[in-house]
């Protein structure tokens, strides 16, 4: 399994970013997909996923109303749609998937929020 992400970029304040990350390979519903993000000298920060089969979703507090999650499963593709985006959200984001408990994981793409 290999994962692509793009989307990444510097965008303002406020402003709005969508993230794609598309997944090939030999893949199973029931597959986990989702986002991660990291900045300097912090871990990882689950952001939230998306469950093949039913579509249930999470997302973490800190971005829920912010950040939406989607899919395409007939494209193996998780989409990151990042709205009002502010200076703290800046890191390194990345996609995974897990799959029966191996995850896999995007090379990681750089997200900066600055006016």
């Amino acid at each position: 399994v290999q994962l692509q992400a793009s989307g990444g970029g510097l965008v303002q304040p406020g402003g709005s970013l969508r993230l794609s990350c598309a997944a090939s390979g030999m893949i199973f519903s029931g597959d986990v997909m989702g986002w991660y993000r990291q900045t300097p000298g912090n871990q990882r920060e689950l952001l939230g996923y998306r469950l093949s089969s039913s579509g249930s979703l999470g997302v973490t507090t800190s971005v829920e109303g912010r950040f939406t999650i989607s899919r395409d499963n007939a494209e193996n593709t998780v989409y990151l749609q990042m709205d009002s985006l502010k200076p703290e959200d800046t890191a390194v984001y990345y996609c995974y998937l897990d799959q029966r408990g191996i995850q896999y994981w995007g090379q990681g793409t750089l997200v900066t929020v600055s006016s």
